[in-house]
């Protein structure tokens, strides 16, 4: 069995900061890496030849001729910033004759869940078409997007609830430990922010603050750019006291890092006490690791993942009152747990039905994925030191903050800025 995987790189790609950053290789969320290497791990069957990379310029004579079949981990595909990509994508089903899997997509919308009817209904009929015209089902985050499909006209018959599949990423295991400790403000604390999310500005400020022991995990590109450069390279204006800026006292003390890889990601959280935040893939993370994890629910997305597999949440408004150990105190995991056996059944029915063969099947198994995963040396977690802080420093005397770049103009920037450290450290 031939599979092409859409992903943005393959598990077993090495790359440094500078080289993830300029050819986005986690497409613009290191939390994509996650569900692709979900998918990647349980589809590595004896027989099975996976590659992965991303579905920019691919011929689909080629994909036919070369492949037996194409499969699609997504996230929160179905919003109108990503419709352009469905659109591509789209196009590129029609033209194949193999079959299409899409699995772990999801709509954006509001915390109510409901989905307002717009201009991106007809680009998600014919995405949905598409794909059906070449399996048996798409599987879906949760109901929020299972009612929208509803909705547009694709029923229960053609659309199964599977959540996302990077918490199937060790199959039908998962444990989460140290629920029974206590945690303080001097517990080791992982926080995920989304910056561009105004309520986590003053969140962040405050938990950096009253908790010594709290590192910010960043995920997205913008803030590794400016973990590299100095500078956050927004198109728009953040929410003040956001983590975007060098001054932020997360980013200013050192408490920051960025896991370029999701098993760099799962070691490096396997240290800490507790994760929370609003990153929904940050704290699937931690549970994978077996930390126990919170989300902060901002949005439907990641309000009906966390609601699916019953993740401890807090929904999180500008007036919510947010403390970590509060919340910890008040989550539960044990439902997170018991009902993954239940979950993990829901999923595999979906690939059996799409004639998928994982491997936890019987005479199969994961180890040849995971001996050479484990044989892989990744980077270590991106942080800002002393030398980056020398370099941001040399950066704001050569004249800067530059104005908004395109992507391929950060890593130049870098360079040019490296290049002037180098002249005035020597």
């Amino acid at each position: 069995m031939r599979i092409l995987v859409r992903a943005h790189k393959s598990p077993f790609q090495v790359a440094d900061a500078s080289k993830t950053l300029a050819k986005n290789l986690i497409g613009n969320n290191v939390g994509n890496l996650v569900f692709s290497q979900a998918v990647y791990r349980l589809l590595s069957t004896r027989d099975a030849q996976i590659d992965a990379r991303k579905f920019t310029r691919l011929d689909p004579k080629r994909v036919n001729d070369t492949y037996d079949m194409v499969v699609v981990p997504l996230a929160d595909a179905f919003r109108k910033s990503f419709a352009d990509e469905l659109r591509a994508m789209t196009d590129l089903f029609n033209h194949l004759t193999i079959p299409v899997v899409v699995l772990g997509v999801g709509c954006q919308g509001p915390l109510s869940g409901r989905i307002p009817a717009s201009s991106l209904d007809e680009v998600v009929t014919d995405f949905v078409t598409a794909v059906l015209n070449r399996s048996a089902s798409m599987g879906v985050r949760g109901e929020v997007t299972a009612a929208y499909l509803k909705r547009l006209g694709f029923g229960d018959h053609v659309v199964d609830v599977v959540g996302c599949p990077s918490m199937f990423m060790a199959g039908p295991d998962l444990a989460v430990g140290h629920t029974d400790r206590e945690v303080d403000q001097l517990s080791r604390i992982s926080m995920n922010i989304s910056p561009y999310v105004p309520a986590m500005a003053p969140v962040s400020v405050d938990h950096a603050e009253r908790y010594p022991n709290l590192v910010y995990t960043a995920q997205d590109h913008l803030t590794l750019g400016m973990m590299l450069t100095g500078t956050y390279f927004a198109t728009r204006p953040q929410p003040q006291g956001s983590a975007t800026t060098m001054d932020h006292p997360l980013l200013a003390q050192g408490r920051t890092r960025f896991c370029l890889d999701p098993s760099t990601w799962m070691r490096y959280l396997s240290g800490f006490d507790y994760s929370f935040g609003s990153r929904i893939h940050g704290n699937i993370v931690a549970l994978l690791a077996g930390i126990p994890a919170t989300v902060l629910a901002h949005d439907s997305r990641t309000l009906e993942l966390a609601d699916y597999h019953e993740i401890p949440r807090q929904v999180l408004t500008p007036t919510t009152p947010i403390d970590a150990a509060s919340l910890y105190e008040r989550s539960d995991w044990g439902p997170t747990v018991s009902g993954h056996a239940g979950r993990w059944a829901r999923m595999t029915a979906f690939l059996e039905r799409n004639d998928l063969r994982h491997t936890y099947l019987p005479g199969e198994s994961p180890a040849r994925f995971d001996h050479a995963l484990a044989a892989t040396k990744f980077p270590a977690p991106v942080h800002v030191g002393d030398r980056s802080a020398r370099v941001y420093a040399v950066k704001k005397a050569l004249g800067e903050p530059v104005g908004n770049l395109r992507w391929d103009g950060i890593v130049r920037r870098a360079s040019q800025v490296r290049r002037a450290f180098s002249r005035t450290h020597t």
